[in-house]
């Protein structure tokens, strides 16, 4: 490699790491704002809501509003359960789907797959009123089983959709290998084609995770009961028609705001190369 060639290289590399630090930047500035305000005073947000809290305006009133008004841990465990086993579902129950999708030729496989890809282009509120008549009719209001039916129905499409295109390009080769070696078509999926689809898996992870976490909709429509509110439909007892705790909104923003951040980082480099696969040869 010539000492040009080497140098051009080296630019782009850096131009590349530039630009991914300052978008990163840009993404991340509202989340840096949100937890610099919860640990300062009402006073302070308003004043100088870019300043870093200091000994004058530093104050966790927020966070002790939080622990004290609701049960704002009851409400962080009922979105980690439904968050949790919903991918679980969705990760599962897409990938099986998928597999049959890109693995076997029947008739109407083609359909088969539209009908599923409709889920993303039909958004699943239409169907609220519908959903919640379900409910009732099965007694599911009022538990997080029911938001993980809808969590889990509402993220397959998109699921189905990715892993798909993926489990296309898994070499024949390598499951003809494994059918001649005496492995089921279970041992096939599970320990042949899954560890080579796992960018996938965690693209498919972390594009329905943040929405299921956040979502507000059908926690307020489907589980409303105290014993079942998630974090994000807890939050709202601190907003107020007329006056609102800003304090204890950032605060429980803040908390809400980690397992987002925990998750992204420990699927960053798998998200990464699910985005980009193909991307370049």
């Amino acid at each position: 490699m010539s000492t040009a060639t080497a140098r051009s290289n080296l630019g782009n590399t850096i131009a590349a790491h530039a630009i991914l630090i300052t978008w990163t930047v840009i993404a991340l500035f509202p989340v840096f704002v949100i937890l610099i305000n919860s640990l300062k005073t009402r006073k302070a947000i308003f004043r100088e809501p870019l300043a870093l809290p200091n000994a004058e305006s530093f104050s966790l009133v927020g966070y002790q509003t939080v622990a004290k008004q609701g049960d704002f841990f009851l409400y962080f465990q009922n979105s980690m359960i439904v968050t949790v086993v919903s991918l679980t579902f969705i990760l599962l129950f897409g990938a099986m789907a998928a597999f049959a999708l890109s693995e076997y030729r029947f008739r109407g496989n083609s359909l088969m797959g539209l009908y599923l890809a409709l889920g993303i282009m039909i958004p699943i509120r239409i169907g609220t009123v519908a959903i919640l008549e379900m409910m009732v009719a099965t007694g599911l209001v009022n538990t997080l089983t029911a938001l993980i039916l809808v969590y889990t129905a509402q993220g397959l499409p998109l699921a189905v959709f990715i892993l798909s295109e993926f489990m296309r390009q898994v070499s024949e080769d390598l499951k003809n290998a494994g059918r001649i070696d005496g492995l089921s078509e279970y041992a096939i999926f599970f320990r042949l084609v899954l560890p080579l689809v796992r960018p996938a898996m965690a693209t498919v992870a972390v594009f329905n995770m943040i929405p299921i976490w956040n979502d507000l909709w059908f926690p307020l429509i489907l589980a409303p009961g105290e014993e079942t509110k998630t974090l994000t439909l807890g939050s709202q007892v601190f907003i107020g028609q007329f006056v609102t705790d800003w304090n204890a909104v950032l605060s429980a923003l803040s908390l809400a705001i980690l397992p987002a951040l925990v998750l992204y980082l420990i699927f960053s480099r798998q998200l990464i190369r699910g985005i980009t696969s193909g991307a370049v040869k």
